[in-house]
């Protein structure tokens, strides 16, 4: 694999796990919370 394919696309996956473990967390929270209040 050409190294200059690995340095343009590194970046992206970097952003794009990042978004993607932010909204998972986010999203996690919001079920948690959903959870939450269905038991009381």
């Amino acid at each position: 694999m050409d190294w200059r394919i690995v340095v343009v696309l590194l970046p992206i996956i970097i952003a794009g796990s990042w978004a993607i473990f932010n909204i998972g967390r986010a999203a996690l929270g919001q079920l948690q919370t959903f959870i939450d209040e269905r038991k009381a």
